[in-house]
């Protein structure tokens, strides 16, 4: 394995601890792993498993994404309460045709930063994936029961954002009764499928997009009554209440953001908006945006307890502080005018700044 912690030639480096960037001989593989923050313990995100088939340079776009991922995972961790700070993975590969040799090489990485990073599934990896990076790496979550672990983390990711929904509406609608509310969800797979069932069970119509034949047919057996549309540009011209990303990143364009008829956005995805202005159009038209590293937090909290023990019913608990956080959070955001995200990384840098003090001391 070959590694090197230089950012060149790439910008965003800034606010990091480390970056590794290492290609496995065999294959040619690359590979990146981001260390946004260890203030509150060990780096603890996801890896993903892409190609970027849309990037000019994808190795550039690999890199891009660690350090963006990264630092989102710390806000993440700080909100959600876990002793943990922020990483982030990539292996720049097709996900459809994995080679657990690969894995392994990725995993003999992870090994090699000795504890300071754990790392997890996310886009494109499996609960299998996780279980062969296992074998080279002790900090390896997201196994399956058989070996350890707490199986798919989509189970409570999809919890707390339907927590993060209600305390939306709630903010927004004066209740958080989704009874007979319209809900455009955008990907349905094991975040957004079981998200639309807490929906459905909630009594919201739900209405929604993917592009995947199996994942629409899982959400229907976790959705009952979940009405698909033919293409996402046909369920973002829908007049929704609220419209939930739990797709791949960047969804929400400036152009988007003008359009759109919903009063809340509130997913699962990672990095929703394209862009930082998107942000500021959004409270401009008067839709709550909740940041996606507030709400999307039940996955990690749940890949964390299985560091300490694996106890689902705890996680669960600590998955639905998810609606006071986020009712607390909008309530910052209104009282100081400024933008949830902004409020939400005030909120978790300052409960950073207080474990840096403590470790001074």
């Amino acid at each position: 394995m070959e590694t090197t912690t230089s950012c060149d030639p790439w910008a965003g480096f800034e606010g990091h601890e480390r970056v590794l960037v290492a290609q496995d001989p065999a294959s040619g593989t690359a590979m990146v792993i981001a260390l946004h923050s260890t203030v509150l313990g060990p780096a603890l995100g996801g890896t993903r498993m892409t190609t970027y088939p849309q990037a000019a340079d994808p190795g550039a776009a690999a890199y891009a994404d660690a350090l963006r991922l990264s630092r989102a995972m710390t806000y993440k961790n700080a909100l959600a309460g876990l002793d943990h700070g922020g990483g982030k993975g990539v292996i720049l590969g097709d996900p459809t045709v994995k080679d657990p040799d690969v894995l392994r090489a990725y995993g003999r990485l992870v090994a090699s930063l000795d504890g300071a990073y754990v790392t997890a599934g996310d886009v494109g990896m499996t609960v299998a994936d996780m279980d062969v990076i296992g074998e080279t790496s002790p900090w390896t979550t997201g196994r399956s029961p058989e070996k350890g672990g707490v199986g798919d983390s989509g189970i409570l990711t999809s919890l707390g954002v339907f927590r993060g929904i209600q305390a939306c509406a709630q903010a927004v609608r004066g209740s958080d009764d989704l009874d007979g509310v319209t809900v455009g969800v955008v990907g349905v797979g094991k975040v957004g499928g079981r998200l639309a069932g807490h929906l459905r069970e909630a009594g919201a119509e739900v209405v929604a997009f993917d592009p995947s034949a199996a994942a629409r047919e899982q959400a229907e057996a976790w959705a009952p009554g979940i009405r698909f549309v033919d293409s996402l540009d046909a369920l973002l011209a829908l007049p929704v209440d609220i419209l939930s990303p739990n797709a791949l990143g960047g969804l929400l364009t400036e152009e988007l953001a003008s359009e759109i008829s919903a009063s809340i956005v509130c997913g699962g995805a990672n990095n929703q908006l394209a862009t930082p202005t998107v942000g500021r159009l959004l409270a401009q038209r008067g839709i709550t945006y909740a940041p996606d590293f507030l709400v999307n937090c039940g996955g990690v909290i749940q890949v964390a307890e299985e560091l300490v023990g694996g106890d689902m019913d705890r996680a669960r608990e600590k998955t639905e502080q998810v609606y006071a956080t986020t009712l607390r959070v909008l309530e910052r955001a209104r009282s100081e005018n400024v933008m949830p995200v902004t409020a939400a990384e005030q909120e978790a840098e300052e409960r950073i700044a207080r474990a840096a003090a403590e470790q001074v001391v």
